[in-house]
């Protein structure tokens, strides 16, 4: 099969490797120890499913509006969206 047209890179394997490790590790935690839906700061109920969801999510539009104002360096990027997914986290 040939998957070139990807453009699969070392940094782009360790992206997608990152995010199932944390789906798989998700899914330990929950059944390990259920968590009920949580009331946070949006005034929804959230599971800890859905707060990796919106961190990831938010964590997109904050890498893409980072390319769009400074260009291709994104570790300022990474230092928000860390502080972003904390914040999800804790308080949503």
């Amino acid at each position: 099969m040939d998957l070139s047209w990807m453009g699969w890179t070392i940094p782009t394997a360790i992206f997608f490797l990152s995010i199932a490790v944390a789906l798989v590790l998700m899914i330990i935690w929950g059944i390990k120890a259920p968590q009920a839906p949580r009331l946070g700061l949006l005034r929804i109920e959230t599971t800890p499913g859905d707060r990796l969801f919106i961190s990831l999510l938010g964590s997109a539009f904050i890498c893409l509006t980072w390319l769009a104002l400074f260009g291709a360096p994104l570790w300022g990027a990474l230092a928000v969206c860390m502080f972003y997914a904390l914040s999800v986290f804790r308080w949503v």
